[in-house]
Order: structure tokens, then C-alpha cells, then sequence
């Protein structure tokens, strides 16, 4: 195989000694290869974050909910947040025990929400409303509330989940109302929390946050809890220098922040954080399959079997991924030139990749997507009718097994 363009993978020795192109051959293409080592390191590196006592990391697994990533991700001692009950049931059957399930619901029906109670899920709303409907089904139970305390950080604005434009949480003005509704009912708060957006890389924005969700918990008694949130961000663009983000810094801050909060509190509550992206998002490389070469008005197209139904976060988010190329044979690339790397669905937004510079590109080359572990094959679907990937993990000894089978026609018709 000559890696034409793998300088970042290669770095890491992200395949372990396989070969990418026979993995294709193997497992067939598209495919998504996750690392088991990378996704350790990152749930130790983020269990590491703060030297507080009583600090606890819940994955956020609607960045991936594969059984199997599941269960290492459980293995490494993070818990998990939930938002839906489908969630949920592969949580459980992943191992982890309802205590260690948060379920942060937005917009759900009393039937979802009493999924969660009967299974011993602890719950938080994010409205007035659904406070009620908590209260009315589950008298005198234990609850949470996802505050949105006004600040907000994301890449972008579909994804910022704090401040005055999204639909999450209840604003702190609504305080009174809250506490009225938990007398009505006679529920518990046990904890509250807030998720300002995803993928921030710059620590200030976090760090206000922190403060804000601090500041509206000191307006509660007795607390056991408070969840200043996730969004921690990877680098993207590893191919033109984007460090990582500084968790130690961040870590210093947030302790100095926690520990004072603490002491004027007078009560050593659990701190807790729910990373997503950062615990899986560096773990995954999805390979694709070059078959088609053209220009159109001076523009080159690199066609390949990457549609957007396997992964759309750059046609949603326009969210850059770093490109690598791949190809059997010796022949070299000639040249640089820029090209607008494309899948096979019939939509003119089906761009993984749009005016990249990279080296020649040829039929039957294969294409790796880097850092496509978070919202990669959780949002992909069966659009043009087309199969979803296998998923396969390389095992911290280089070994391979597949923990999702690909797609097969068959599949198409199930449920009718």
C-alpha cells in the first residue's frame, strides 16, 4: 500500500500494523475503524480533569452508542447520559447500572419519562411544563433540572445550547416557579445542570458557564449535584497545526473555581461533567472508495461512496474533517491540486470535503476520513436507500472484530 497522504495517522499508528485498504477488502466500504487505545486514553485524560474529590464523568453517548464502545467506555469508569429511552436499553444492556444512567430528556412524552422512572433512571427536565408532567406521574420522586443560565459556545449555531436562541433548559428567571412546582409535588431536587454547546477549544467561555450554573445553584438547598456540562472540544484540523484543547489549564481553573464554590456552599456535592465528542470523536477513521474522477467548469470532483447518509456533519454543520488518501498500487501523485471530495447521493449539498488541496486523486484510491468517531454513524441512515457501514474495532493488541455488521439489502425490509 502506498500511503499518499497519511502523515496523521501514521503518527499514531492509528491502524496497529493492519492495512487499511485490506480492511476495506474485508469489511467492505464505506467503513468506519475505531481505536480502543485512543478511546481509553481519552476517558482517563478527561476522569483526570479536576482534583476535586467528588468528581464524576458521564459520557454523553448520543456522540456514539455503539454496544461495544459502550461497554470500554463503562470499563474505564465513566458513567453515561441519556436522551432517549432507546438510550437507555442499550445502556443497560452495555452494563451499566441505573444509578449510573442520567437521563436529560427534552420535549418527551409521560410514556418516555415513565420509561426512565420504572427503570430507576434519574431524570432531568428542562421546562416548566415538563417539571409538571414529572410531578404529576411521580410524586414525591427525585429530580433534576437543566438550567440555561444565558451563556452559550459552539461551533456552530445548531449546536449551542445555551444563551438566549436555543429551545434547552429553563431560564433562571423562572426560579420561583420551580421551586412552587417541586413543593406542589413534593419532589426531591437532587441536582441540576446545563450544557452550553458543543465543541468549544478555548477554555474561557466554559469557565463562565461554570460560574453561571454555580451561581443558580447556590439558590437551592441540599443539593447532591451539579453538572456544569460537556462541549469539550477536539482538534479538527490536525493537518494544518490545531492543538489540542488544554485541559490542564482548563482543569487548574475549574478546580480553583469548585473548591471555593464548595466551601461557601457548605456542602461537598458531586461535581460532574458529560463529555460526548472528546471521549470518541479522535478514536474513528472512515474509509471510503474513490470511483469516479471529473471536472465540471473547472471545478475537479472526487466521487466517492461517502454520501452524506454515512456521514453528514459537514452537509448539517459544514464541520471540516482532515482528508487522507490511500492507494494499492506504487504509482505516486504527481502533483497537488483542489478538489471537492463528494459521495453518491442525489443532492448537490453531498460534500464531504469542499476546495481541499491534496494530492492527486485517482480512481479506486481510498479516502480516510480522520476524527469521525462522534456523530459519525449515530446520524448516518438508509437515504437513497443506500446500506449503512460496518463498524470495526482494532483492539489495543492490533487484533480486529467487527462490532456492527454492514448493512444488507434485506435489512431494507424490515418493518413492512
Amino acid at each position: 500500500m502506498n500511503n499518499i497522504f497519511t502523515e496523521i495517522t501514521d503518527k499514531i499508528d492509528f491502524y496497529r500494523g493492519n492495512n487499511a485498504i485490506e480492511l476495506i477488502k474485508e469489511y467492505g466500504s464505506p467503513l468506519y475503524v475505531y481505536d480502543e487505545r485512543i478511546i481509553k486514553e481519552k476517558c482517563r485524560a478527561i476522569k483526570a480533569l479536576i482534583n476535586y474529590p467528588n468528581f464524576s464523568v458521564n459520557y454523553s453517548a448520543k456522540a456514539n452508542s455503539n454496544l461495544h464502545l459502550l461497554k470500554i467506555i463503562k470499563d474505564e469508569g465513566l458513567n453515561v447520559d441519556a436522551m432517549s429511552p432507546g438510550e437507555i436499553f442499550v445502556q443497560l444492556e452495555a452494563g451499566f447500572k441505573p444509578e449510573q444512567i442520567f437521563y436529560i430528556c427534552n420535549n418527551v412524552s409521560k410514556e418516555e419519562m415513565m420509561y426512565a422512572i420504572e427503570k430507576n433512571v434519574l431524570v432531568s427536565v428542562d421546562s416548566l411544563s415538563q417539571l409538571e408532567l414529572f410531578g404529576s406521574i411521580n410524586k414525591g420522586g427525585k429530580v433534576a433540572i437543566r438550567f440555561n443560565s444565558g451563556i452559550g459556545a459552539g461551533h456552530s449555531e445548531k449546536v449551542v445550547t445555551g444563551g438566549k436562541n436555543t429551545k434547552f433548559g429553563v431560564d433562571e428567571n423562572f426560579i420561583e416557579e420551580v421551586k412552587k412546582i417541586i413543593q406542589k409535588y413534593e419532589l426531591k431536587l437532587v441536582g441540576i445542570n446545563q450544557h452550553i454547546g458543543s465543541l468549544f477549544m478555548e477554555k474561557t467561555p466554559y469557565i463562565e458557564g461554570v460560574k453561571a450554573i454555580l451561581s443558580i445553584a447556590e439558590k437551592f438547598e441540599d443539593l447532591e449535584f451539579v453538572d456544569i456540562g460537556g462541549g469539550f472540544g477536539i482538534p479538527y484540523r490536525k493537518q494544518n497545526k490545531e492543538t489540542n484543547l488544554d485541559l490542564a489549564s482548563l482543569g487548574r481553573k475549574l478546580d480553583e473555581i469548585i473548591k471555593q464554590w464548595v466551601k461557601n456552599y457548605g456542602k461537598e456535592v458531586t461535581i460532574k461533567v458529560e463529555p460526548g465528542r472528546y471521549v470518541v470523536a479522535e478514536s474513528a477513521v472512515l474509509l471510503g472508495t474513490v470511483f469516479a474522477v471529473k471536472e465540471n467548469y473547472d471545478i475537479k470532483y472526487i466521487g466517492t461512496d461517502l454520501g452524506f447518509n454515512v456521514l453528514s456533519r459537514p452537509v448539517i454543520y459544514d464541520s471540516h474533517h482532515d482528508i487522507e488518501v490511500m492507494r494499492e498500487n506504487s504509482m505516486p501523485s504527481k502533483k497537488m491540486e483542489k478538489v471537492n471530495i463528494v459521495g453518491n447521493i442525489c443532492e448537490s449539498g453531498d460534500i464531504i470535503a469542499k476546495d481541499r488541496t491534496l494530492p492527486e486523486i485517482f480512481e479506486g484510491d481510498i479516502i480516510g476520513v480522520l476524527d469521525s468517531g462522534a456523530y459519525g454513524y449515530v446520524m448516518s441512515s438508509n437515504y437513497n436507500n443506500r446500506l449503512r457501514p460496518a463498524e470495526i474495532l482494532i483492539k489495543e493488541d492490533g487484533s480486529v472484530v467487527i462490532i456492527r455488521k454492514r448493512d444488507e439489502l434485506e435489512d431494507l425490509l424490515k418493518g413492512f
